[in-house]
């Protein structure tokens, strides 16, 4: 008897939740907003990621709260897409933030720094370990809020023309990067570009440059970087774990409901888990067509990594001069960094280590 009472007493609280939830809805304002995006629409993990921020916005709104997305150069070109939230041209835009370290180095910490966090490391950092609020300092001086809204795990270290096997090799070559990683191998000979997704094969095929980095496999593959460059490096040492942000205009935010706000945040929580495990699930299948079909698979030569990463922290040392905010979000961001590097050394690497150079687990005789 009394379980068939809960029962219906749960069956009758999920009927009245029915018939609230509409009613809830009913009491909101219809509101409608657009998303300018810096990635075009045939990525299909990157560009989904604001995709699935309106999709789900406007289920739990009831429909109420629409969002449209618009693929780089649809409303603004892709790395534009900063100042057209700022301005109010449109509310949100998808996008990565070191795009404008030309603004202030400080917007690299948003997405990335080389030799820094991986995936799991920079999550930790941006919702525990004060990197939301410090970066909020930053966003506040150019009129946007963020959240988190999409991380490529790990990246590649990009399509090249000829091998890559000394630190002189990389003396004048042209190369499509972005973020603060360009001004690292500009003290390596380097002449970086940045260069907007949709325009990089355009740029590689021409010979404009002479070779380009953007993800990984999948997307790399979909853009057709194998068909103009016959080399494919690896790690992307500058991408260890980049954050993709929706940045919102903060009149707008301020205007919205506290349950659009709260539907916004949560969607963007979703959509920075989905597009990670999205990555995943797709690289490897990608990278063994690419390899078959002809791609020379290389690793950075030690001496590289360790040329790069000398420069990297010549260059922060440096920026502390440049940006009150660098020099307000760098020291605790290095702090967390080498606590978490302690911590992975000893059981993350200690698995995989292991793991991944194990005859069992490589399928080796």
């Amino acid at each position: 008897m009394k379980r068939r009472a809960f029962l219906k007493q749960a069956a009758g609280g999920l009927a009245a939740g029915a018939i609230a939830a509409p009613a809830i809805a009913q009491s909101q304002p219809a509101i409608q907003w657009r998303i300018a995006s810096s990635f075009p629409k045939n990525l299909d993990t990157i560009f989904a990621a604001a995709e699935l921020v309106a999709r789900r916005v406007a289920e739990v709104t009831d429909n109420k709260f629409q969002i449209r997305v618009f693929a780089a150069n649809e409303l603004v070109p892709g790395l534009q897409v900063l100042d057209a939230v700022q301005n109010g041209t449109v509310e949100a835009g998808h996008t990565a933030p070191y795009y404008y370290v030309g603004k202030d180095p400080a917007f690299a910490m948003g997405t990335c720094l080389p030799f820094g966090l991986n995936a799991r490391q920079h999550n930790a950092w941006k919702y525990y370990g004060g990197g939301m609020e410090a970066m909020a300092e930053l966003y506040k001086d150019y009129g946007v809020v963020h959240f988190p809204c999409g991380n490529t795990g790990v990246q590649m270290g990009g399509w090249y023309r000829k091998e890559i096997k000394t630190v002189a090799d990389l003396k004048g070559l042209k190369f499509r990067i972005g973020g603060l990683a360009g001004q690292v191998l500009s003290k390596l000979g380097v002449v970086a570009q940045q260069i907007a997704g949709p325009e990089i094969y355009q740029a590689l095929e021409r010979g404009t440059i002479d070779a380009a980095e953007w993800v990984g496999p999948y997307d790399d593959e979909k853009l057709g970087f194998n068909k103009v460059a016959k080399f494919y490096y690896y790690p992307g040492w500058w991408e260890g774990g980049p954050e993709l942000s929706l940045f919102i205009n903060d009149k707008k935010w301020a205007a919205l409901p506290k349950a659009y706000q709260a539907a916004l945040e949560s969607a963007c929580a979703e959509a920075n888990l989905h597009m990670l495990a999205r990555y995943d699930s797709k690289n490897p299948e990608s990278l063994r067509k690419l390899v078959a079909g002809g791609t020379q698979l290389r690793p950075f030569p030690a001496a590289i990594m360790e040329a790069a990463q000398k420069a990297a922290f010549e260059l922060y040392a440096e920026l502390g001069n440049k940006s009150v905010h660098w020099k307000r979000i760098y020291p605790g961001w290095k702090k967390f960094r080498d606590e978490q590097y302690l911590w992975f050394r000893i059981a993350e690497y200690g698995y995989d280590s292991f793991a991944y150079t194990s005859r069992a687990n490589t399928g080796a005789k």
